[in-house]
């Protein structure tokens, strides 16, 4: 993990129209290159705001971001061109075929011909689902649209990955694909932000977690940091809980 920082955050606020409370509360991070940065809360902390104002797909309503150098107020098509993203929510047209879908994401991307179905056969395969590629996405299980949804926003190869919730509903199987294949990337040098609300996978995969709620950072560090900072509990879900409380959430 490099010492300087990819992603500088200061004071990042944001209002959503007829909210008296801000969604995200002037929080301020540093994410560093080649780490693995966990975004952790329970819903409606702030996560996918926050993961949303620094791809770009909303501004801020103050604060300042700047990515790998590059203010994002001056310079946000320049980042776009080095970021991948991986929404929450499956980014997939259900009556195209998987292949149909990358290709399509491709083009967004600037790639065409050899080079993108090239890039297209390497990552069916690395997901293993050359046999699915033909049939249509409404077909898929919701762990195949997940990987899907995964590739397209790898084929570009970017420096950068923001994935919202990578894991969330699937099965076992891909998910331990998913996770093998972001570690893999990462030991390349992939800088990756990840949101989850599974804290054991956050434990075991994150260089560094920020945990979030109502908007404000409570707590952050690495997680055996945190870990030996609360003797009290066993695991980063116990001070997950104990920092959030136990109430449920919409």
């Amino acid at each position: 993990m490099s010492s300087n920082p990819i992603i500088e955050i200061r004071e990042l606020t944001k209002f959503y129209k007829n909210s008296d409370e801000p969604a995200v509360n002037a929080i301020s991070l540093d994410i560093f290159a080649n780490e693995i940065f966990g975004l952790l809360g329970p819903n409606g902390a702030g996560k996918t705001t926050t993961i949303s104002i620094l791809c770009g797909l909303f501004p801020a309503t103050k604060g300042r971001v700047t990515i790998d150098g590059i203010d994002s107020h001056t310079g946000l098509e320049k980042i776009k061109q080095i970021i991948g993203i991986v929404p929450q929510d499956i980014a997939l047209y259900p009556t195209l075929t998987g292949r149909e879908n990358l290709a399509f994401f491709g083009n967004m991307y600037g790639l065409y011909g050899s080079e993108l179905r090239g890039k297209i056969n390497h990552y069916l395969s690395e997901f293993g689902l050359e046999k699915h590629a033909n049939k249509t996405v409404s077909k898929y299980s919701g762990g195949m649209k997940r990987r899907v949804n995964l590739i397209a926003g790898l084929l570009h190869d970017p420096k950068i990955l923001f994935l919202d919730e990578p894991t969330v509903g699937i099965d076992v199987q891909s998910r331990v694909v998913i996770l093998e294949y972001l570690k893999a990337i990462n030991s390349k040098g992939v800088t990756i932000i990840y949101t989850s609300h599974y804290m054991e996978e956050a434990e075991n995969l994150c260089t560094r977690v920020a945990i979030i709620d109502r908007g404000n950072i409570i707590a952050k560090g690495n997680p055996k940091d945190l870990l030996e900072g609360h003797p009290e509990f066993k695991n980063l879900e116990n001070i997950f809980l104990h920092l959030t409380g136990k109430d449920m959430r919409d």
